[in-house]
């Protein structure tokens, strides 16, 4: 009987095995790591010499620890007006405050600026009209009341509106997702979470963006948090919604989202931070007055 013909291996035989012996093909290709991340520094204090004569100074920002104190205490806290300070004074405000995550604007007949200070919950808020400014306040709490009423103020009475009647081409799920966000914003009420819906995870087309970027429109409220990556914050025309987009260190979209609520807690400071500002804030003003 003759012998049948060896046909070839479907598996190439491997001689060597183990770490380096089989070729790569591709390489691996990571995430990049968080970087940059904002956190706490220490004002740069003057010396002892150069804080003589800086009463005014001094007394806005005893005034400023006063109305942390009636915040940490659930009591109104008044903002401390800055307009009667020398331009020496207030340079010693700016020093002491220096500049910590989160920025906000509010542009309109009335352009509002808002820095918060490296003491969180503490902001610097300036108005101005026709190109003068019209105030300097430092005023603390969770977010400036004036962002809240720009936002307020924005919202339109008919929510979201009626859809066109004709919708184009290529829109898919957008008309359930406006729904769902009218339904949610006439039903929010002060004081309940937020509704929040992760637009990353949904199947939109970019014509489902485009119409749903009309049919929310654009406020004039901005805020920027800025920790790991940044937090870009917006307020649409319909009460109490905001689009909130996250971005990672290389200023990728990592999460894009649209929050029903009064403000997103990301551009707020909580009760702790306000306590915990509080207690920095003494111990900067002892030092200065100490000195």
């Amino acid at each position: 009987m003759n012998a049948s013909p060896i046909k070839p291996f479907p598996i190439p035989v491997v001689a060597a095995l183990g770490p380096g012996s089989q070729p790569e093909d591709e390489a691996l290709d990571y995430l990049p790591m968080p970087q940059g991340m904002q956190t706490y520094r220490a004002p740069q204090l003057p010396e002892p010499e150069e804080l003589a004569g800086h009463d005014g100074a001094l007394g806005a920002l005893r005034a400023t620890l006063a109305a942390l104190h009636d915040a940490v205490g659930g009591h109104p806290a008044a903002p401390v007006d800055l307009g009667g300070l020398t331009p020496r004074d207030r340079q010693l405000i700016n020093q002491v405050l220096g500049e910590g995550e989160v920025s906000a604007q509010s542009l309109g007949a009335e352009s509002v600026q808002v820095q918060e200070s490296v003491f969180a919950g503490v902001w610097r808020v300036l108005r101005s009209a026709d190109g003068c400014v019209a105030s300097d306040t430092i005023e603390v709490g969770a977010i400036p009341e004036v962002l809240r009423r720009a936002a307020c103020d924005d919202g339109r009475a008919t929510g979201v509106g009626a859809l066109p009647e004709v919708m184009p081409e290529g829109v898919m799920n957008v008309p359930s997702l406006l729904a769902e966000i009218d339904d949610q914003q006439r039903r929010w009420r002060r004081g309940q979470p937020p509704h929040i819906i992760n637009m990353t995870l949904l199947p939109l087309t970019p014509q489902d963006i485009v119409v749903l970027d009309q049919q929310l429109g654009a406020g004039r409220v901005r805020v920027l948090s800025r920790g790991y990556g940044n937090c870009r914050i917006t307020n649409t025309c319909v009460p109490n919604t905001w689009r909130v987009v996250y971005f990672n260190s290389q200023d990728a979209v990592i999460l894009d989202t649209i929050e029903v609520c009064d403000m997103p807690e990301v551009a707020c400071a909580a009760r702790e931070d306000l306590a915990d500002s509080a207690e920095r804030l003494t111990e900067v003003l002892a030092w200065v007055e100490t000195s």
